[in-house]
């Protein structure tokens, strides 16, 4: 178990990832508006849904494409230097993608919005940099529930960032609120972020560990990933996983707008309903859940679990069923994240937590880029299409980790 004092440094990662996620959270309600609302939005009027919905996708994509290129940099950097150091430099990066993206909004340029995508993802190793300081102070029996805590911080983000986002940008509220305003407020929090690291947190790194690492070190760490026989089928599977998420979590609000017309607002409480639920099922799930379970247990039912799900988002005729389907996608959700970073984790190093996790992370921000990209397309000839991909995905993922996986004795554990 954690010890009293490991808790003190634990609770710093805690409040970094949930003030992460409330930045990222901030922005979520607002960004299909900038570029698929003709009346609020920077795009001329005469650009048609298509266009805007293809170019919302490369929106998207830039993100995650610049992080599979930064995020095992910055993993095999902090093997070397430390978690503090990196922490706050990705942070750092963070702050100015923020603040460059509402200079983008005020400006109507598409280019510096892209630009401040390109390098709030470069620097965006933050998640994964926190996730190996945690597998720093944790132990097997115990990184599960570790691991469910840091999603409930992910959940709690979510709650409270949409709904922020849907205020901060509604000129309602206050007339000077515009759809800029939530990226000066997330850019502000980016900055509280890193002052609490400097002050509260300490290192956690024991043994530091050189790994050599360039530009390309994302295609060299996909092709390693994929060549590691005890971990090549849990990262198909993650790369399947996050593909399906991704479908469904990034077009969710092409589909909210064009079934049903929502705004911001809208869109803010629908998230961060989703936030609540995801942060509900980690606090209160996950743990006797991992107690009773072991991961690889957990998976097969949580990953069909979305699976199944997600098709009836396309059944609802009014909003309000929606608010019945959600929370079973959410806690399938709280229950498959921490579930398959303890597997990952568990099966790496002890000394090399950092890497393993960027593996990991390389093969999430791959996976991220797809959708993005296929998506913009797709849900220009139906909005509904994104959905069903989603699900279609999440199946695969199911389907190659109860055929293919097989599961070695010291990866059997419960919580204790």
């Amino acid at each position: 178990m954690t010890t009293n004092s490991g808790f003190k440094n634990f609770f710093p990662l805690f409040l970094t990832i949930f003030l992460d996620i409330v930045g990222i959270g901030i922005a979520m309600p607002t960004l299909a508006i900038v570029l698929l609302d003709p009346t609020q939005g920077i795009l001329a009027p005469d650009y048609g849904f298509q266009a805007r919905s293809i170019l919302y996708g490369f929106m998207l994509a830039a993100y995650p494409i610049a992080q599979f290129f930064g995020s095992p940099i910055l993993g095999a950097l902090s093997d070397r230097y430390g978690r503090k150091r990196l922490l706050q430099l990705s942070i750092f990066g963070t702050a100015i993608g923020y603040v460059m993206f509402a200079i983008g909004i005020y400006t109507n340029s598409i280019l510096i919005l892209f630009l401040s995508r390109l390098l709030d993802g470069f620097t965006g190793g933050n998640i994964s940099i926190a996730q190996s300081a945690i597998a720093d102070q944790s132990t097997q029996e115990n990184k599960t529930r570790n691991f469910g805590l840091i999603g409930m911080a992910f959940g709690l983000g979510f709650i409270l960032g949409p709904y922020l986002g849907g205020i901060l940008s509604d000129p309602d509220v206050l007339p000077w609120f515009n759809l800029a305003t939530p990226y000066w407020f997330a850019a502000g929090v980016s900055i509280v972020n890193m002052l609490l690291l400097w002050f509260f947190f300490h290192e956690t790194l024991k043994t530091k560990v050189h790994t050599p690492v360039t530009l390309l070190t994302g295609i060299r760490n996909l092709k390693h990933a994929f060549a590691l026989a005890n971990l090549r089928t849990v990262f198909v599977v993650v790369f399947f996983f996050t593909l399906g998420f991704t479908f469904f979590v990034q077009f969710f609000q092409v589909f909210l707008i064009d079934k049903f017309a929502f705004d911001q607002g809208d869109i803010g409480n629908v998230f961060g309903f989703i936030g609540l639920c995801s942060a509900l099922s980690q606090g209160l799930i996950v743990r006797p859940v991992s107690r009773k379970f072991a991961p690889n247990q957990v998976l097969k039912v949580s990953l069909i679990g979305q699976a199944l799900a997600l098709p009836f988002l396309l059944m609802v005729t009014e909003p309000a069923y929606l608010y019945a389907i959600l929370p079973f996608i959410a806690i399938c959700q709280g229950l498959t994240f921490p579930n398959i970073v303890a597997m990952v984790s568990n099966m790496s190093g002890a000394e090399s937590q950092g890497e393993g996790l960027g593996l990991m992370q390389s093969v999430q921000a791959l996976a991220q880029v797809v959708p993005p990209v296929i998506a913009g397309f797709v849900a220009a000839v139906h909005p509904n299409l994104p959905i069903v991909f989603g699900s279609a995905c999440l199946f695969a993922a199911w389907l190659i980790f109860v055929t293919l996986f097989r599961v070695r004795s010291q990866d059997v554990f419960h919580e204790v």
